[in-house]
């Protein structure tokens, strides 16, 4: 299976400005590179941080763009959205019994489990004793099925000060309920707006650049959060009963693909002395 992974959109009413880029235009051009390339993809995800401001103009404006996407989507919220306001301009997204946007999504690799971890009106994470109960009761039902776990806040330190003092709050709970369900694949977050791979407690995470602005690669304890212009992706993620592989697509690159075997990309002074016009990506995985 493939599907794309896409994280923090950041969307703002109509006209307004957000770190001197338009995130609306941002996204546009995403879902266009999805089309484009990566139209065979069976679905998208997108983890959160659909709006800066939580307010509905942004939704609206967020709905109007994945009109426009050749798949069907499923939708995660983060700490800069409102729960309430995204549920009023999409009232189709699935809530559990407590209003939380978590649910299921169950497909021919594994299910693909979403979950809310937005605190109202904090930058932190947290899953409240509801919250567990319901992914709890999700993973007993799914035992023994390969299971993909999608949140907004990572559970861990990723290194950069400024992220880990807003990351999912007391994450003990979910690392000991994974542990003892023991069919978790693979966890897919986003809040931090920056490329990362690794693990937390032994099940593979990953994590991608936002569409819109990035937060800067500087370790340990900076004074304050801080931004970059960093090339947005989303991710290209294929599934098997084997593999989990996750791959970064910077949609705004317009460089030229060519033959590395070429005579050319062995001589050439300066990337204009490349063979021309670029190697076709059309449905390219």
């Amino acid at each position: 299976m493939k599907f794309v992974h896409i994280t923090d959109t950041h969307l703002v009413p109509p006209g307004e400005p957000l770190c001197g880029l338009e995130p609306s235009a941002r996204l546009a051009k995403a879902i266009e590179t999805v089309n484009r390339i990566d139209g065979d993809a069976a679905f998208a995800v997108i983890t959160g941080d659909l709006s800066y401001h939580g307010m509905e103009p942004a939704y609206r404006t967020l709905r109007d763009i994945l009109g426009d996407l050749a798949m069907p989507h499923h939708l995660l919220i983060g700490n800069h959205d409102d729960r309430e306001s995204f549920k009023r301009i999409f009232p189709e997204t699935p809530v559990d019994e407590n209003g939380f946007v978590q649910y299921t999504l169950e497909t021919n690799v594994g299910a693909f489990v979403m979950l809310d971890s937005v605190v109202d009106g904090q930058s932190h994470g947290a899953l409240c004793d509801n919250r567990i109960a319901w992914l709890d009761g999700e993973l007993s039902r799914l035992k023994g099925t390969p299971v993909y776990l999608f949140l907004h806040h990572p559970p861990f330190d990723v290194g950069i000060g400024s992220l880990d003092d807003c990351k999912l709050e007391v994450p003990e709970a979910l690392g000991q309920l994974l542990a003892n369900h023991g069919d978790v694949r693979h966890l897919f977050y986003g809040h931090v707006h920056r490329p990362i791979a690794g693990s937390w407690r032994g099940i593979p995470a990953t994590t991608l650049p936002g569409t819109n602005h990035q937060v800067g690669l500087y370790l340990g304890a900076e004074p304050t959060m801080l931004g970059s212009h960093e090339p947005p992706a989303y991710g290209v993620c294929l599934i098997d009963d084997e593999t989990v592989a996750v791959h970064m697509r910077y949609f705004l690159d317009e460089s030229a693909r060519f033959d590395l075997g070429s005579p050319q990309s062995k001589s050439a002074a300066s990337p204009d002395q490349l063979a021309q016009p670029p190697v076709s990506m059309q449905g390219q995985a």
